[in-house]
C-alpha cells in the first residue's frame, strides 16, 4: 500500500496533500472524520430535497477531492451523479495519465460551485514533470437518492476534457511540427491563438510526413480519433519537422486582432487566384474552430449565389436588368426589406448594392417547383458548396438543401435551411473575383495527394456581372461602402444580416475582396453586416 493522504483544514479551506497516490488516503480520511456508509457517504434516513446546503457542498467536495487525490477512482466516482462515466476518467488519472502525486487545493465555494487547483507530478518510464492547472466542480442533489453529489462533467478532471476524450501519457501519436507560413515565418499557438486547433490537426495528419520524431507527452485524446491529440505536458521533447502552410503571418495577425474585440466572431481570408487560405481567426480563440466548422445562416451574402442562379436561369441578363424592389413580397408569408424601404423599378445592380430582399425573391416565383432546388444546384455547380472539400484540416463545406414554400423564399436571402461558415462565404467571394471555384487549401496537396473538389468555371458574362454587382456593393450607395472606404485596389463587397430565433440582434455578415485576397466575417449579434463584420473584413484585406 502506498502512503496515504493528509487532510488539512485552515480557516474553512482544506487542502488534500497526496504524498503518493493510493487507496490508503481515502480510508484514512473517513477514519478521521467519522463518516460512515457505503462509498464514504453518511447514511441518511430520509431523502433530502432542495439545493445542497453550504455544509453539504463543502463536505461533498472535500470527500470527492480526497478520494480522487488518493487514487480512489471508483470511490470518487460514487460521489458523482454519473459513476459509470466518471470512474474511467478518475481511475485513468493514475493508470493512463500516470499521475503519481497530487496536491488539490479548493478555494471558497461560490454557491454550489467549488473552484480548485491541482499541483501534480506525472511520471513515465523514469521521467517525471510537474503539472499544474485549475478547474471547478458543482455539487447537486441526486435525483433518486437525495444525496449531495458532484455533478459529473469530464471538465472536472481537467478543463479541456470533453465527452469522449481522456488523458493519456505515452509516446506521442505524431511528431511535433514547426509550422511556417508561405514565406517561412513560424506559426505558433502562443503568437496566433486561433491557430491552436488548426495546428493540432496539421500535426496529427502530417507530423510524420514533416520529418520529425515523437516525444513523450501527456495529452487529451479520443479513442476513435475524432479529436486530434492536444498536448498538455511534454515529458520528453521530440524532434520537430517543418511543415509549410499557405497561411500568411501578416494577414493572420490582422485577422486575430480584428475579431478580438467581439465576444463571438470569425474571419477567413482566401486567395482567389489559387484558393490558398491566408488566415483564419476566431473569438474566442480557443475551442471550436467556428470559422471552418460552423454552420449558420449567412444572410444576404447569399445573394451573390442567388444572383448567379438568376443569371443562369435567364431571369435577369446583366447588371442593368430591370427589376422590382417593392417594400414587401408575399411567398406564403410576407417578406420585408430593411425598414420596408422600396426602390420601385430599378436595376439589378442598384438592388444588389442596396441589398433589396424582395428583388431576390419575387423574380424566382416563375420557376415553380424547381425554385426549391435551383439555388442549391447553382451553389454546387459554380461555387463548390456542398461538395466534399479537402483543405488539409476538418471543415464544414456548406449546405443549401432543397426547400418548399416560405423556406424557399427565405433561402434566396440566406435564411431558411441554408448553413454556411466564413470559409464557405470567403470562397464564394473568391470565386467571383477569380472567375472560377478553387477549393480552399491550407497545405500543399502533394503532402498526401488528396483530391480537391471542383466546380464549373463561371461563364464569362456571369463572372463579369457578379464582379460589377459586388463592386457596386463596395462603393457609392452600396451597403458595404463605408466599411470598404479604407480598402484600395480592385474591390467588391456584400453585406448580410441573419436573423436567429431567440436572439435579439441579427448576426452580422460581410464578405469582400481587394485585388488577390478575399475575406468573409461573421459577428454574432452584430446587427447590420457593414457595421460590425465589415470593419473586420476591411482590416484583413488591408493587411495584404
Amino acid at each position: 500500500m502506498r502512503s496515504g493522504a493528509k487532510v488539512a483544514v485552515v480557516g474553512g479551506v482544506f487542502a488534500v496533500v497526496a504524498t503518493g497516490v493510493g487507496y490508503g488516503g481515502w480510508n484514512l480520511y473517513n477514519g478521521l472524520t467519522g463518516n460512515g456508509g457505503e462509498g464514504g457517504v453518511t447514511t441518511r434516513s430520509a431523502k433530502e430535497t432542495g439545493p445542497p446546503s453550504a455544509d453539504e457542498v463543502e463536505r461533498t467536495a472535500k470527500d470527492f477531492l480526497t478520494a480522487w487525490a488518493a487514487g480512489e477512482g471508483p470511490a470518487a466516482a460514487q460521489l458523482t451523479n454519473n459513476a459509470a462515466e466518471a470512474e474511467p476518467l478518475l481511475t485513468g488519472y493514475r493508470e493512463d495519465a500516470h499521475v503519481t502525486k497530487a496536491v488539490i487545493k479548493p478555494g471558497a465555494a461560490v454557491g454550489a460551485k467549488v473552484p480548485f487547483t491541482v499541483e501534480a507530478t506525472v511520471e513515465y518510464e523514469g521521467t517525471s514533470k510537474p503539472w499544474s492547472y485549475s478547474s471547478e466542480l458543482t455539487v447537486v442533489r441526486g435525483l433518486t437518492t437525495g444525496r449531495p453529489l458532484v455533478d459529473w462533467q469530464p471538465s472536472v478532471v481537467h478543463p479541456q476534457l470533453t465527452k469522449g476524450t481522456s488523458l493519456a501519457t505515452d509516446t506521442a501519436s505524431a511528431p511535433p511540427i514547426k509550422a511556417v507560413d508561405k514565406d517561412g515565418s513560424e506559426l505558433t499557438k502562443e503568437k496566433y491563438p486561433s491557430l491552436g486547433t488548426v495546428l493540432d490537426q496539421l500535426r496529427e495528419k502530417y507530423g510524420a510526413k514533416a520529418g520529425g520524431k515523437p516525444g513523450v507527452e501527456l495529452v487529451v485524446t479520443s479513442a476513435d480519433g475524432s479529436v486530434p491529440d492536444t498536448t498538455l505536458l511534454t515529458l520528453t521533447k521530440g524532434e520537430e519537422g517543418t511543415l509549410r502552410t499557405y497561411l500568411d503571418a501578416g494577414v493572420q495577425a490582422a485577422a486575430e486582432k480584428s475579431v478580438k474585440q467581439f465576444g463571438r466572431a470569425s474571419v477567413v481570408a482566401v486567395e482567389p487566384s489559387t484558393g490558398r487560405i491566408r488566415a483564419v481567426a476566431n473569438s474566442p480563440a480557443q475551442g471550436f474552430n467556428t470559422a471552418f466548422g460552423g454552420a449558420q445562416a449567412p444572410g444576404s451574402t447569399m445573394k451573390i449565389v442567388t444572383a448567379a442562379m438568376m443569371l443562369d436561369k435567364g431571369l435577369v441578363s446583366g447588371p442593368g436588368s430591370s427589376v422590382e424592389c417593392p417594400a414587401t413580397v408575399t411567398w406564403e408569408r410576407e417578406f420585408h426589406n430593411l425598414e420596408d424601404f422600396s426602390l420601385g423599378t430599378t436595376t439589378l445592380q442598384r438592388a444588389f448594392a442596396r441589398s433589396c430582399n424582395t428583388t431576390f425573391i419575387k423574380p424566382v416565383k416563375p420557376l415553380g417547383q424547381s425554385a426549391g432546388s435551383a439555388l442549391g444546384e447553382t451553389a454546387l455547380k459554380y461555387f463548390g458548396i456542398g461538395a466534399e472539400w479537402q483543405t488539409g484540416v476538418k471543415t464544414w463545406d456548406g449546405a443549401v438543401p432543397a426547400s418548399t414554400g416560405a423556406e424557399t423564399a427565405a433561402s434566396y436571402i440566406g435564411q431558411g435551411k441554408i448553413q454556411m461558415n466564413v470559409l464557405n462565404v470567403a470562397s464564394i467571394a473568391a470565386t467571383v473575383k477569380g472567375g472560377a471555384f478553387r477549393q480552399p487549401v491550407i497545405v500543399p496537396q502533394d503532402l498526401d495527394d488528396r483530391e480537391v473538389a471542383t466546380a464549373q468555371p463561371l461563364p464569362a458574362g456571369m463572372a463579369q456581372t457578379l464582379r460589377q454587382l459586388m463592386s457596386a456593393g463596395a462603393a457609392g450607395e452600396g451597403t458595404g461602402a463605408r466599411a470598404m472606404a479604407s480598402v484600395g485596389g480592385n474591390k467588391g463587397a456584400k453585406t448580410g444580416s441573419a436573423e436567429v430565433d431567440g436572439q435579439g440582434d441579427s448576426n452580422a455578415w460581410f464578405t469582400g475582396y481587394a485585388d488577390d485576397l478575399a475575406a468573409a466575417a461573421v459577428v454574432d449579434s452584430g446587427g447590420h453586416g457593414g457595421d460590425a463584420a465589415g470593419p473586420v473584413v476591411a482590416q484583413v484585406l488591408n493587411a495584404r
